[in-house]
């Protein structure tokens, strides 16, 4: 490599563009060529660019250990990303079948509902229905006592006009036969 860099720096050297006698210590260019071809050897005597290449090496392989550090962390991310979507695809899938209980549960309810309603609505019909009869039932009693009360009252009107004093004693005489019958 010094070989290849000292030959490539005495072709490309701008030493040939110089006027008078080039290898003169007064050619300001042979100057500067003495001076460079020193940096470099003083350069290479101290193995700088093997430290320079041990450097590059020790962060080629601090970016190699990097980049699979990321490689193991985005595996990582990916199986963790994985994870969390089935366990949302499986609370999704469990708020599905609890909303569809749900709504089962309410129709099973209001059909309950209706037909504890119709319950209802028979049993106060039938109520109704017998609280009409027993009105009804009673309303005809009340008639029936009352017309046998202005019966009686009629009748009592009639006989005591028709009644005379003989045949009052006569009647009662034969209620008391009567009531003397039965009694034996």
């Amino acid at each position: 490599m010094t070989r290849l860099a000292v030959l490539l720096t005495l072709v490309a050297s701008p030493a040939l563009a110089a006027t008078g006698p080039f290898f003169s210590l007064y050619n300001t260019d042979f100057v500067v060529l003495l001076g460079f071809l020193t940096f470099v050897a003083i350069l290479v005597y101290l193995k700088v660019p093997g430290r320079i290449a041990g450097m590059l090496d020790a962060r080629a392989v601090a970016i190699k250990a990097d980049l699979d550090e990321a490689r193991a962390l985005r595996e990582e991310a990916k199986s963790i990303l994985a994870t969390y979507e089935r366990r949302q695809k499986e609370v999704q899938e469990q708020a599905d079948r609890i909303v569809a209980s749900a709504k089962d549960e309410a129709m099973a309810a209001a059909a309950q509902a209706k037909a504890d309603l119709k319950a209802s609505i028979a049993r106060r019909l039938a109520a109704a229905t017998d609280q009409i009869a027993s009105a009804e039932a009673g309303a005809i009693r009340q008639v029936r006592e009352q017309a046998v009360a202005v019966a009686i009252a009629a009748a009592g009107d009639v006989l005591a006009k028709q009644m005379t004093a003989d045949a009052a004693a006569a009647s009662i005489d034969d209620a008391i036969l009567q009531v003397a019958d039965r009694m034996h």
